[in-house]
């Protein structure tokens, strides 16, 4: 869908007038008693305007079934109703929920979205940037391919930016994330409340702040709770099945009591559970197994389902909506601000007995 728009309707068209025209702003302003820049300014939530006179002019708008047109009031409110949703991604995972969750914030209020994808290359998305903008939208979300900081668009930009799932690496910028670090604690809790108490972590790239931030999560909650890290150390590898089959086969040997596995995403756990079931270790009565990311294909398939952590990826979309939703209002945020996980519990974790 690279530099297509999906566009959604704005508004209703207006009733026609007698004489088989449409309904203007000056019949409107004619029905309240008030001149035509009087219900303008009603219409378009200006402060000027008594609250009688705003409610007058907006029950003759209702009376005449009066649809401003979207260009005239774009001339008036200097916006054009449009926002940009630019991605590196977006056959992705992990940035088409974010992205579908943005959308829907959108179209709650009826805001057309220009959708492009530069596929991870900066001069393609320099192009688009500038396409974007030549198109006057009102705001910009980016959205990356990994959570891992990315170059900033820069501060000179004419409308505000919000970045979902990658953040911008200037601080400056509003940044919105997933809680690696809290999901990896949850996930640990989880498991040490069914009992478990000689829990591995096999995880994914070492290149990748999630990986770092699940490993460092798990291991400083597993010491709060008076306990190690079973095998030593987190097992770092590909993002892949056949990394967590290797790892396990490799854990086993060095730790044969272990009785619970917390995987890094849930491809890492498929390959766990089928070594387990190779090996006659029962998911979850001696060995419990918990994932990450709630891959849904993956997680609710696997043998037995997969208990995970979910990213709240749709919920972080629409919070990058609502935040660059105020920011076109003028309340422009910066930092970084984290969304938690949650706990999706399925078949492949259970108390220890």
């Amino acid at each position: 869908m690279d530099g297509s728009s999906s566009q959604k309707s704005r508004g209703r068209r207006s009733r026609t007038d007698a004489g088989g025209g449409a309904v203007t702003l000056r019949d409107v302003a004619k029905l309240a008693g008030v001149s035509v820049a009087t219900a303008s300014k009603a219409l378009n939530g200006q402060p000027q305007v008594r609250a009688e006179t705003r409610a007058r002019v907006v029950r003759a708008a209702e009376q005449l079934s009066f649809s401003p047109n979207t260009l005239a009031q774009g001339l008036i409110t200097q916006r054009s109703g449009t926002v940009g949703l630019l991605t590196s991604d977006l056959e992705g995972r992990f940035s088409m929920p974010i992205l579908m969750g943005a959308e829907d914030a959108f179209g709650v209020d009826e805001i057309s979205v220009f959708l492009c994808d530069a596929r991870g290359d900066n001069v393609r998305e320099r192009h688009h940037l500038r396409a974007l903008l030549s198109r006057r939208v009102d705001g910009l979300i980016v959205v990356g391919a990994r959570p891992d900081a990315r170059p900033s668009l820069g501060r000179d930009l004419a409308v505000p930016v919000v970045y979902a799932y990658s953040p911008s690496a200037d601080p400056r910028d509003l940044s919105l994330v997933t809680d690696n670090v809290g999901g990896a604690r949850m996930a640990i809790d989880h498991l040490v409340q069914y009992g478990r108490r000689r829990i591995a972590h096999i995880t994914g790239d070492a290149t990748y702040g999630a990986a770092q931030d699940r490993a460092s999560g798990a291991v400083d909650r597993l010491a709060e709770h008076g306990l190690e890290l079973a095998g030593d150390q987190p097992w770092f590898g590909s993002w892949s099945e056949a990394w967590g089959r290797g790892a396990t086969r490799m854990l086993l040997q060095r730790c044969p009591d272990l009785d619970a596995i917390f995987a890094g995403s849930d491809e890492i756990a498929r390959g766990v559970l089928d070594v387990l079931h190779q090996e006659k270790l029962a998911v979850p009565s001696q060995v419990a197994v918990i994932g990450f990311d709630n891959w849904n294909i993956l997680a609710a398939n696997a043998r037995p389902p997969l208990s995970t952590i979910d990213l709240n990826l749709e919920q972080l979309g629409r919070l990058a909506a609502q935040r660059l939703f105020a920011a076109i209002d003028g309340d422009v945020g910066s930092g970084v601000e984290t969304v938690p996980c949650r706990l999706v519990t399925r078949e492949s974790t259970a108390p220890l007995g």
